[in-house]
């Protein structure tokens, strides 16, 4: 059973005109709710790539290592490793809502700390591991609530446009946020970085407690232990071939591609000759890419040739890392980083999106569990092993030695295509047929073998 309610109609559409025509392309945003969350998470994140940016130059400032830079990285997202399987079972037994109220209010208070500490000049390197610590076992328990309260806002037909929003959001935002910081940081200091993003948080939990939703406890939920609960999820993710593979997928190129951002103050500073300015433009560099990518996505109804993209995305993404680590040109550099954040953001979405059509719903927050375990829990491996890599033969050749390995695992993902279509078309009818959505509806041609797509609009038969 649905954990929230759907809303009303009059609550969910918007009155017919030039812009609700528009908005067809984008029907997620017909819901009230998810239009609430949009703002008030497109302000925050504003406030936490801001405060990603401007960490990653105080750890540099204080200690000019890029190993240290590596520690932070490694401290902010090992606890998504080893305490995502606990948020996922959390977000599939209670409130998804509340929980992302309560982790949100805890996010501002520890962003806040650190803004007091670096304003009063008492700030010191172990603080920052402290905290990235403390926001990283937040983010174990936020990152699947939220990532399944989307289901909740729009259901499973909008699903995809919501996730393509929420990455164009989360993209636009670093755009601007890295900017923002590199100027603030250059001019002011980072703390002030660090005390906007506290108070970024005051938007989107505005925007949560302005929502309308009826909480629907599912049935039998808490009818297990916990450690049966996540024992049940690892299981499913085990036995299911294409989840399998897409998480795998994930997590090599989490774990040898994603560290290149961890070595960009090495790069901005020592490679290309800048500062934190510089640093700032870089990072809104791999933004606008993200953001295009998502737009893309956004834009893109069903799932026809989405298994296909997720392939050309890893390739895509470990060639524009290698060129980028050779260029010595900031400019060239910057436009370098646009194409790597189109291909993480679109294999990054489609791999989210995917992962949600095939799981059950009562499943959903611990499928996403350990899809946070790959994304952003393989993460902190690569920062540490990218940081202690680039002390010795420099972070250019660490980011090409992360490029080859994302090629040879898009390569292992196209060679296994064939397969991977055919068993993910039978999970995602599967789910839409006990969602009460005909099977004609559903737009999955490419997940077929070559040759089947006749049968995309077969009503399978129980």
């Amino acid at each position: 059973m649905a954990e929230m309610a759907p809303e009303s109609p009059s609550d969910n559409s918007i009155e017919e005109s030039g812009s609700s025509r528009f908005l067809d392309r984008l029907p997620a945003l017909k819901s009230r709710n998810f239009r609430l969350f949009f703002a008030g998470q497109l302000i925050s994140l504003i406030g936490t790539w801001m405060d990603n940016v401007a960490e990653a130059w105080l750890v540099y400032r204080l200690t000019g290592s890029s190993l240290k830079l590596g520690t932070i990285g490694f401290c902010g997202q090992i606890p998504v490793f080893l305490f995502a399987p606990l948020g996922g079972i959390v977000a599939d037994r209670y409130d998804r809502h509340k929980i992302i109220i309560t982790t949100q209010a805890l996010s501002m208070v520890v962003a806040g700390v650190l803004a007091i500490l670096t304003l009063t000049h008492r700030v010191q390197v172990w603080h920052v591991f402290l905290l990235a610590a403390i926001g990283g076992v937040i983010n174990a328990f936020d990152i699947p609530a939220r990532q399944a309260f989307l289901s909740d806002m729009v259901g499973k037909k909008n699903l995809m446009n919501a996730i393509a929003l929420n990455s164009s959001m989360f993209n636009g935002a670093r755009i601007v946020g890295p900017a923002v910081a590199g100027i603030l940081v250059a001019s002011i200091g980072e703390g002030w970085c660090f005390g906007a993003n506290s108070i970024s948080y005051i938007a989107v939990i505005t925007g949560l407690l302005m929502m309308k939703l009826t909480y629907i406890p599912r049935a039998g939920a808490r009818d297990k232990s916990p450690v049966q609960d996540i024992v049940e999820g690892f299981r499913f993710v085990k036995d299911a071939k294409p989840i399998r593979t897409l998480l795998l997928l994930l997590g090599l190129v989490s774990l040898v591609g994603m560290p290149y951002s961890v070595l960009m103050p090495i790069f901005a500073h020592k490679v290309l000759g800048g500062g934190a300015k510089e640093l700032g433009i870089l990072m809104g560099a791999t933004g606008v890419g993200a953001l295009a990518g998502a737009l893309t996505l956004a834009l893109k109804n069903g799932l026809k040739g989405i298994s296909k993209i997720i392939s050309y995305c890893a390739l895509g993404f470990g060639t524009s890392l290698i060129v980028f680590s050779f260029s010595r040109s900031f400019w060239l550099s910057a436009l370098f980083l646009v194409p790597v954040g189109f291909c993480m953001m679109v294999q990054m979405a489609s791999s989210n999106t995917l992962l949600q059509s095939m799981s059950p719903d009562r499943l959903r927050g611990r499928v996403l569990a350990v899809y946070s375990m790959m994304f952003m829990g393989m993460a902190p491996f690569g920062a540490l092993f990218a940081g202690a890599i680039a002390e010795r033969v420099g972070a250019p050749m660490t980011v090409a030695i992360g490029g080859v390995a994302c090629i040879f695992g898009g390569i292992w993902f196209a060679r296994n295509l064939p397969e991977f279509r055919q068993a993910a078309r039978k999970m995602v009818l599967a789910q839409q047929m006990v969602g009460g959505e005909p099977a004609a509806e559903i737009t999955t041609g490419s997940l077929l073998p070559e040759g089947d797509e006749a049968l995309t609009t077969e009503t399978p038969t129980s």
